[in-house]
């Protein structure tokens, strides 16, 4: 992440702007909110999670960030999210659909649960279908705006997640595409980022980790580093910027060079 002391010296890459972030209180949603917020942004985080959402926005500071309870599976809450974010800012210029969940780790698919599978599209899907639908009632009568979908590796390859998981992101990436075909004529770009295992509590809960427990560094083909809730909000930073002002439909990997391996390379590595 840039430091505040860098951020003096260099022209803030949101100063103006206005985000709404749908599961801002979780980890990589609350580190692109203060991240967010450096850029000279205002955001709005949309979470169920009450008490950690006005903790993280009490931290940011009240003229920079603010919270709403939104549960991303039901429209009104989501209508009204943005409808908060209007009513306080005055204009939207950044969705981020970044609530989701990985559901229980259930490999064989006999074993798995429909009320299970369901509840995931709900959310991981469902989810961001209603934030883009919204995003895009504010976005289009002002001909801009940026709405970036968090998807994940398991959005293009398979076998690393759950059935639901792997399902629900696939479906992310199908919605991204579609939905940037039809709001580029209302100057409305739609992206996606899709990051491999990042150290939060999710994946955490994922790998049946404590909070305190040694993160387990996943395999990567690109040595020296490890991908960090930090460099998902850059790429994120990135996606909500004038810097991206020609990227729509867009499915940016960060994997460190994964999904482009085959067995053969896996082995000799």
């Amino acid at each position: 992440m840039v430091s505040s002391s860098l951020l003096s010296s260099v022209a803030r890459r949101l100063e103006g702007k206005v985000a709404v972030i749908t599961g801002g209180a979780g980890g990589i949603g609350s580190c692109t909110a203060k991240l967010f917020c450096q850029h000279g942004a205002k955001v709005l985080i949309a979470d169920i999670q009450y008490e950690k959402g006005h903790s993280i926005c009490k931290d940011l500071g009240p003229t920079s960030a603010s919270f709403v309870h939104c549960d991303v599976t039901k429209e009104l809450d989501v209508g009204n999210a943005i409808d908060k974010a209007i009513s306080k800012y005055g204009k939207l210029d950044i969705m981020f659909n970044n609530a989701g969940i990985l559901g229980p780790y259930r490999p064989n698919i006999l074993d798995n649960d429909a009320d299970e599978f369901e509840n995931t599209m709900r959310v991981n899907v469902l989810g961001t279908f209603l934030g883009t639908k919204h995003a895009a009632r504010v976005m289009a009568p002002a001909g801009r705006g940026s709405i970036i979908n968090t998807a994940s590796v398991c959005s293009v390859v398979g076998g690393v997640a759950t059935h639901s998981y792997t399902s629900s992101k696939h479906a992310i990436l199908g919605l991204t595409r579609n939905t940037a075909v039809e709001l580029g004529k209302f100057g409305i770009r739609v992206n996606c980022v899709s990051p491999y295992l990042v150290p939060t509590s999710l994946s955490r809960k994922f790998m049946n980790l404590g909070e305190d427990d040694p993160f387990v560094k996943v395999y990567s083909n690109l040595k020296g580093v490890s991908l960090e809730v930090e460099d998902v909000a850059e790429a994120v930073l990135y996606m909500g910027s004038d810097d991206s002002k020609y990227v729509s439909g867009h499915n940016l990997v960060l994997d460190g060079g994964v999904t482009i391996l085959t067995p053969s390379n896996m082995f000799e590595m």
